[in-house]
């Protein structure tokens, strides 16, 4: 099986890099680049491609946009994946509602690249293995989907991660593993793994502070 793919980046240079990524995979090929959400529509058109990887920051639309033409369209269905630095909320949650396949937020490595290309694979391949008509345990594996957080040490949840930097971010920076964790809900010895992961990722740092006493202690806070 291969997968006809078009990469879609405002980005020239990024859209290079990526189409690299992609040809370490034997399983896929690049049909073309597409760097505008016009451009986009033209080529899936053009090209048939099987799957778009879809920037949402684009110069004329939204890829959001782009998403919601390609799904009403009456062509061949395409699988999409948004490969953008676009991650707020919303948008993310427009993205799942308006049917995109996996969501990958840049800047990620190489090998976080691949990996996520795989599990797509994986899932394409499962999908096609099953006949005309499914059971329920088979629709009920589909739906469960969902692509695994890239890189997270065992016993780590990527939902629990979220919680994690969202009260990092909230409490504006410098917090206790302590203070993390009552705002997330957790004890502080997990609250700390987490932290020490998103230090280890390059994703947060520590900061000195004192506490009780003026004794010196630290806190994190996000890069």
């Amino acid at each position: 099986m291969t997968v006809r793919t078009l990469v879609v980046d405002d980005d020239f240079a990024v859209a290079a890099i990526h189409r690299g990524f992609l040809e370490a995979i034997p399983e896929f090929t690049v049909v073309g680049e597409a760097h505008s959400g016009g451009g986009t529509l033209r080529a899936v058109e053009t090209l048939r491609p099987d799957l778009v990887l879809l920037d949402i920051h684009l110069p004329d639309m939204s890829g959001l946009e782009v998403l919601a033409r390609l799904r009403a369209r009456s062509g061949p269905p395409v699988d999409v994946i948004a490969v953008t630095a676009a991650r707020e909320r919303e948008t993310v949650r427009q993205a799942m509602s308006r049917g995109v396949d996996h969501y990958l937020v840049k800047p990620f490595t190489r090998a976080a690249f691949l990996d996520r290309m795989r599990q797509y694979l994986a899932r394409r391949t499962e999908v096609q293995r099953l006949g005309r008509w499914l059971d329920q345990d088979e629709v009920d594996r589909l739906l469960q989907h969902r692509p695994r957080a890239i890189g997270l040490p065992k016993g780590l949840s990527p939902v629990t991660l979220r919680l994690v930097t969202e009260a990092l971010r909230a409490g504006g920076g410098n917090l206790s593993a302590q203070e993390v964790g009552e705002r997330a809900g957790l004890s502080r010895v997990s609250a700390r793994r987490y932290l020490e992961h998103l230090v280890a990722v390059g994703k947060a740092e520590v900061q000195p502070r004192y506490g009780v006493a003026n004794r010196p202690s630290h806190g994190y806070r996000l890069t």
